[in-house]
């Protein structure tokens, strides 16, 4: 299989047009609405903001490159959406503005391959026009949210309706969205443990959906959000895909959203990285600046090869997603990978940066208590390992050989 990273000149232009919308648009007006603290004192006039950032992303083109253009997209593969979004992900607020961003795009890609008609029309059709948010309610506290066969959310079914009762949590954007993409348990003794679970399309608010609480978490309340569900009543034209149905359509999901994730922590890494070169180039101390110094030179070549090896196996995973061949090996492999190297990265930049660093007068903080969920985030570190020894071990017996383990490169 030939391997070619080269962007098309037209997929250049539009890496230049988002990293000039990025630096010039979004950068400055995330800079104006931290000054004024806007979040947390004019709630209204923040979102209006980010409404009219958006409004100013759509009417130049660069909206949506994940969604194909009949919906209103840009239809780019993900070997050229990952050049977008390692490029829109160097302000927080970028893939927002792009509407690119978790929890909405992987759920713009599940409904566009798993709804309705109708479902698309009433669902699907306002994400993408920026009408609305969405949430994906699969988490719970009771069991491993590694495991979804353990799901003890249960719906059962009355008449044309299924009525569902259970317990969520760190349900991203639930505070905001619109409906929900819930997942239930409605089989008592499947074939399969994976057969148990059936996906839900919920309306929000809706009689039997409490928010309790925003999780505080180690970098504040983010709108993860701890949902009780009793007796809620959906018709049975709420079902997304068919029944017991739920396991495969949350592996569907979460396959190319792992690397969406990944496309994002790229751009958090080299931002660290950048900073820390920075940082040691203008810091003096005992007689040179730390860049000449061997220990900073050390951490900055392991966080350059960090950097380098995240960005191939991204856009490796990203080619054979698009090649339509399996992809599970490699984006595990890449989501522990870049997930760890994202934690490594920013915590030498702290490191180079001393007491400044720990501050909060650099993104480092911040970037560093955001970075630590990445590593459990969409599987555990240990699940992702887990399954790649376990495909090393089957591609052995199978094949002699563990090369197709390891990305079955020509080398």
């Amino acid at each position: 299989m030939a391997i070619d990273f080269t962007l098309t000149p037209e997929h250049e232009d539009i890496r230049s047009k988002i990293r000039a919308f990025v630096e010039d648009v979004i950068v400055p007006e995330e800079a104006r609405l931290n000054e004024e603290k806007l979040q947390e004192t004019d709630r209204k006039a923040y979102v209006e903001a980010l409404v009219a950032m958006r409004k100013k992303a759509r009417a130049e083109g660069i909206w949506m490159p994940h969604m194909p253009k009949e919906w209103g997209g840009m239809e780019l593969g993900h070997v050229a959406l990952a050049m977008v979004q390692a490029e829109a992900a160097k302000s927080r607020l970028g893939p927002w503005v792009f509407n690119c961003q978790a929890p909405d795009e992987g759920n713009m890609h599940t409904l566009l391959h798993w709804a309705t008609d109708e479902q698309k029309e009433k669902y699907l059709r306002p994400l993408c026009e920026g009408k609305a948010w969405s949430c994906f309610a699969m988490t719970e506290p009771e069991v491993a949210g590694s495991d979804p066969t353990l799901i003890r959310t249960n719906a059962y079914q009355d008449g044309d309706e299924w009525v569902i009762n259970g317990h969520k949590w760190f349900i991203s954007n639930a505070n905001r969205a619109g409906f929900a993409i819930l997942i239930a348990r409605t089989e008592d003794d499947p074939d399969l443990p994976q057969a148990a679970n059936t996906a839900f399309i919920i309306d929000l608010p809706q009689d039997g959906w409490k928010e309790v609480r925003q999780i505080e978490t180690m970098h504040g309340s983010t709108g993860h959000s701890e949902i009780l569900i009793e007796d809620l009543r959906v018709h049975n034209d709420q079902m997304l895909g068919g029944r017991g149905q739920g396991h495969l359509l949350g592996q569907y999901r979460l396959g190319p959203a792992r690397l969406a994730h990944c496309m994002r922590w790229i751009a958090q890494a080299e931002t660290a990285l950048d900073l820390m070169v920075e940082r040691s180039l203008n810091r003096f101390s005992h007689g040179s600046i730390l860049a000449e110094k061997q220990g900073v030179q050390w951490m900055i070549a392991d966080s350059a090869m960090e950097l380098y090896q995240s960005k191939l196996m991204v856009l490796h995973a990203a080619s054979k997603i698009d090649a339509g061949v399996d992809f599970k090996s490699e984006v595990s492999m890449a989501k522990h990978f870049v997930a760890n190297s994202l934690n490594r990265i920013i915590d030498r930049s702290i490191q180079v940066h001393g007491a400044l660093g720990y501050s909060t007068d650099t993104p480092l903080a911040h970037m560093y208590q955001h970075a630590r969920w990445a590593r459990f985030a969409d599987g555990a570190d240990e699940i992702h390992q887990m399954r790649i020894a376990q495909r090393t071990i089957a591609a052995y017996k199978d094949h002699g050989t563990t090369k197709a383990a390891t990305g079955d490169l020509p080398i």
